[in-house]
């Protein structure tokens, strides 16, 4: 404590450390800590979720707009786990989260995992400086000891509620004397330390909700900082944490707004310069509503394993809100670093229109598709589904070989909207033959026989040329060889007899990704059975 002390009372006992401002990155040395600065002389944001539960959309917001603002200004993006609460965090939810972030293309540059000059980066691991920090506080008569009980707190609450009135502490404590603490301290009493509040907060400017104030004096009581065990609350731990690691711009969720001015009067009683605040508002359903956890629709691990691609989780979730000039679907994660604006952020809640997400995704997957790079993973994800779904089946071998699986990727791009529809009932024909009687082709053109043989002349043609638009002219001229039936018959006879199915993709695509020598053997498969 008394280091601390002697580093806070630093230039001339003002307690004040060498802060740059402009957006620009502090270079704050804690005791023992390290000094560097991150990957660019930007500013310094951080995300900082709570390891008891899975990352969720509205959580991928909040990281997506700190990631964003550091990018764009070449600063550098920090993830902070935020692990004070024992009772709730979750074994593996740390590692949980920042695997998801990867995962969305949202590194962070600073982490648990990556390491880092301003660790350690859990919170848990950091309950000494909370603790000095405390001590400094209670020495400079800004924080006391409070030994009420639960019991009385609990009394409090239930006659605050009786009388309709908002539940808040006393500050009974605050009025002790070194004499009365010192007595209870002896009598081994439990405590807590308590942060005192202050009248007269200065205003401040949010960077989405402008300028700010709220009395906290006036309608709180006295917050816990330190807890009975020795573990901060969210007020102190993100204080100290963020000036630490020389957090230059806190991007977080609205929700704290009104925590804000408690926060700067902490800041203000350590003799430390504040950052920058931006409150980002709420992400909601369509309706207005609260995104349901509970459902478990809205959390990344779930749309990762239903296959859905990260951007198109990204362009979503920004596309919905503000921050941007206009509404465009399709933006790359490069295009969302140099078109976002943090003060284009609305403050009316941003409604996210999930049934749209299959078709954000339809956008992307096929860009995946016209990427060379891109598209060799998506031919090895859907070799693994294909043997996943129809391994088990009488399924040639050959519909696994790459080239095939590429030329059904490119001939459904734009049509799907997740890789894993091109292994749906729908699309089984790729897969595996279709099982298809002569008298189901009868039921559709008596001339099934004669049909049958004009494509197969049509396929077996040394010179035919297998486009989609000349097939297109090909089949109708064979139409025309018929007798009576008609072109839209001929087209459910040749579709049932290659797929086994009255719909799908047109007669023409089918025989373009199946091939002649593919489409031949299904023809005559089905004339002979």
């Amino acid at each position: 404590a008394e280091a601390l002390r002697d580093w806070l009372d630093l230039e001339g006992g003002s307690g004040a450390v060498p802060a740059g401002r402009c957006g620009m990155a502090r270079a704050v040395r804690a005791p023992g800590g390290g000094g560097a600065a991150g990957p660019g002389p930007g500013p310094r944001v951080r995300f900082g979720p709570s390891p008891t539960g899975r990352l969720h959309l509205g959580g991928l917001r909040t990281a997506l707009c700190n990631f964003l603002f550091a990018r764009q200004r070449r600063g550098a993006f920090v993830l902070r786990i935020e692990d004070t609460d024992r009772r709730r965090a979750l074994r593996g939810a740390a590692d949980g989260i920042e695997d998801v972030l990867e995962w969305a293309g949202v590194a962070p540059d600073e982490s648990p995992r990556r390491g880092g000059a301003f660790g350690p980066y859990r919170q848990s691991q950091r309950l000494h400086l909370y603790r000095q920090a405390c001590d400094v506080l209670l020495d400079r008569g800004a924080a006391y000891r409070c030994f009420c009980t639960p019991q009385r707190l609990q009394l409090l609450k239930k006659e605050a509620l009786r009388n309709q009135q908002t539940p808040r502490y006393d500050n009974r404590c605050r009025h002790l004397t070194p004499k009365e603490v010192a007595e209870k301290l002896s009598q081994g009493l439990d405590w807590v330390v308590r942060f005192r509040l202050e009248r007269g907060v200065e205003p401040f400017q949010d960077l989405v909700y402008g300028w700010n104030k709220h009395e906290v004096a006036e309608v709180e009581g006295d917050p816990v900082i330190l807890k009975g065990d020795g573990f901060p609350t969210y007020h102190l731990a993100n204080v100290v944490d963020d000036h630490y690691m020389a957090i230059s711009h806190v991007l977080r969720g609205t929700e704290w707004l009104t925590s804000t001015s408690k926060h700067l009067l902490l800041y203000k009683a350590f003799g430390w310069d504040p950052p920058q605040f931006g409150h980002l508002p709420l992400l909601l359903n369509k309706d207005g509503a609260k995104l349901s956890k509970r459902q478990g629709d809205v959390f990344l691990e779930r749309f990762a394993q239903d296959g859905y691609l990260p951007e198109a989780l990204l362009d979503i979730i920004t596309n919905c809100g503000s921050g941007f000039a206009e509404k465009q679907m399709g933006r790359t994660l490069e295009e969302l670093i140099s078109q976002f604006e943090i003060g284009r952020i609305t403050t009316h809640s941003a409604l996210l229109d999930l049934e749209m997400l299959p078709e954000f995704n339809r956008v992307h997957l096929a860009r995946h598709i016209e990427n060379d790079e891109l598209r060799q993973k998506l031919i090895r994800e859907l070799q693994s589904l294909v043997e996943r779904v129809y391994g088990d089946q009488q399924m040639d071998k050959e519909v696994l070989e790459k080239e095939y699986v590429e030329q059904v990727l490119l001939m459904r791009k734009g049509h799907i909207s997740l890789l894993k529809d091109l292994v749906s009932c729908d699309y089984a024909y790729l897969w595996v033959r279709p099982s298809v009687s002569r008298e189901q082709l009868q039921t559709l053109s008596a001339e099934v026989d004669d049909i049958g043989k004009l494509v197969l002349g049509l396929m077996e043609r040394p010179t035919a040329v297998f486009t989609m638009e000349e097939l297109n002219k090909d089949l109708r001229n064979l139409q025309k060889q018929t007798r009576e039936t008609k072109y839209s018959s001929m087209m459910k006879l040749l579709r049932l007899a290659l797929s086994g199915q009255q719909h799908g993709p047109s007669v023409a695509e089918m025989m373009v990704t199946l091939g002649p020598r593919e489409v031949c053997g299904r023809i005559h498969k089905a004339l002979s059975s």
